[in-house]
């Protein structure tokens, strides 16, 4: 994927050798930079946030979800369902 941005927001990031490392690979192993792979984890961390509050707010007005309800989704993302998640 090629992302091509106007303007940059710069960070430093600081972490412990070992994920430093494991992120390095990682990179090199999908061929891409060190910066690209970290702009696309932080990406997804921020939508899985943003679905888990969807998510919340979806049961806080309507009630938990069923484990039909969940295992139909399960279904349709094409994943086992989980007996132990309710």
């Amino acid at each position: 994927m090629i992302v091509c941005m106007a303007q940059v927001d710069r960070f430093s990031v600081t972490m412990p050798p070992e994920l430093g490392e494991g992120v390095r690979q990682a990179a090199a192993r999908q061929g891409t930079s060190v910066s690209t792979w970290l702009t696309e984890a932080a990406a997804d961390k921020l939508r899985n946030e943003l679905l888990g509050f969807a998510l919340d707010q979806w049961e806080a007005e309507d009630g938990p979800f069923t484990q039909t309800e969940l295992d139909e989704a399960a279904s349709r993302l094409g994943l086992a369902p989980r007996p132990d998640v309710a």
